[in-house]
């Protein structure tokens, strides 16, 4: 090992030079639209805590029942004896909310769409898949022998093509998969169009919601509910990390042949141990919670749309669309250092944000992806856009 630790640090310092390296900053509170940093005091727009609900009571005394009536942990699988009674209920609710008809659970959203591809799909099959969607859906695929077809993002004339040349080569099942939320633009995936090419070429359509259960769609059930098309998707994959809560876990949700068939076969699901009781616990308060909800998702929305207009008038260029992710662009040759360098004043100014820039978005569109929350007020929503004007003024002059 001592061998190698030069070129460790040699790669370490070539990651810090193309400006790509990860700084993990401390909170010292519970994750809300207000936290307590070494910093001081912050206003965090970068939580995935769509809801408000990770710092919740109600959750948090769920969670607290949960472990003092099945203890701290499973201490295994779920087949040995990791399975409680309060797993199974956990399953049949996310599959009610969602509107199929069973679910398992995997210790996360990277889990369960790692698992499901080399179970569903054999090398005579294809999958088809859109090129933003997350890295767990790219290397749960290139884990399994199908073969592979991607198309542009949300481009419906290149997935007819790629749905064409697999049925060209005589492949079995096709599964188109797409993100239902794209988690670097906000943008909602088209869904209806993707459903009517897939019932033209006979194809499967697996949608991961994570950024969007509990957030859109009637009671907050995900994106096939906003479009109207919750009984043409086959398979629902999502997270209890985001809205639900934003503790840990994740979910397939689907046919019940398909679960029993990932419950024998899914070696995330196989070789993990169960979800902690009580997260477990948690997460069906949460679910409750979400489900009745709609005074949250109506202010979430509220927070959007002011964020949208405040920012607007302001002269930033916005992504446009309606998502709590807001992409605030800082488009060019520069816009990677620009984009830095305001985020870097924002958190001087007390504004908890992330600026993101190439190869983790596409080269010459960086961005600051900023993430509303029901649990922010309209005065949190001006004093973020005023803390945004105050830090390019800094930074330009």
């Amino acid at each position: 090992m001592f061998g190698i630790r030069e070129e460790l640090a040699a790669t370490l310092n070539d990651i810090k030079a193309s400006g790509l390296y990860k700084n993990e900053r401390e909170i010292l509170s519970p994750q809300s639209a207000h936290i307590r940093t070494q910093q001081g005091e912050l206003l965090n727009f970068c939580a995935n805590n769509y809801l408000g609900l990770a710092n919740n009571p109600e959750i948090i005394a769920a969670a607290r029942a949960g472990l003092e009536e099945y203890g701290y942990g499973t201490a295994s699988v779920r087949f040995i004896c990791g399975t409680q009674d309060i797993h199974r209920r956990l399953e049949r609710k996310i599959a009610e909310y969602v509107g199929m008809e069973d679910a398992i659970l995997f210790p996360s959203a990277f889990d369960a769409n790692g698992g499901i591809f080399e179970v569903l799909l054999s090398k005579d099959d294809a999958v088809v898949s859109d090129e933003l969607n997350h890295a767990s859906i790219i290397d749960g695929v290139r884990l399994s022998k199908a073969q592979r077809f991607r198309y542009k993002n949300s481009d419906m004339g290149q997935l007819r093509e790629q749905l064409a040349a697999a049925r060209a080569q005589g492949v079995g099942r096709i599964l188109i998969v797409t993100d239902g939320v794209f988690s670097m633009d906000g943008y909602f995936a088209k869904l209806p169009e993707i459903c009517d090419l897939a019932e033209e070429f006979d194809a499967m359509v697996m949608v991961d919601d994570s950024h969007a259960t509990g957030v859109v769609g009637e009671h907050g059930s995900g994106t096939p509910s906003r479009f109207g098309v919750a009984d043409r998707v086959d398979i629902l994959s999502g997270t209890l990390g985001k809205a639900l809560g934003g503790a840990s876990g994740g979910y397939i949700a689907g046919p019940v042949e398909l679960i029993e068939l990932l419950k024998q076969r899914a070696r995330p699901y196989l070789f993990s141990n169960a979800v902690a009781p009580a997260i477990v616990a948690g997460s069906l308060k949460a679910l409750d919670i979400a489900r009745d909800g709609d005074h949250l998702r109506e202010q979430v929305a509220a927070n959007a749309q002011l964020f949208r207009s405040l920012m607007a008038s302001a002269g930033f260029e916005l992504l446009p669309g309606s998502h709590p992710i807001i992409a605030v662009m800082f488009p060019g040759e520069d816009g990677a250092r620009l984009a830095g360098d305001i985020a870097a004043k924002l958190s001087e100014l007390g504004i908890y944000v992330t600026a993101f820039s190439y190869p983790v978005v596409p080269l010459g569109q960086a961005r600051i992806r900023v993430q509303l929350s029901a649990a922010h007020s309209q005065d949190d929503v001006r004093t973020a856009v005023s803390a945004f004007v105050k830090a390019r003024e800094a930074v330009t002059a």
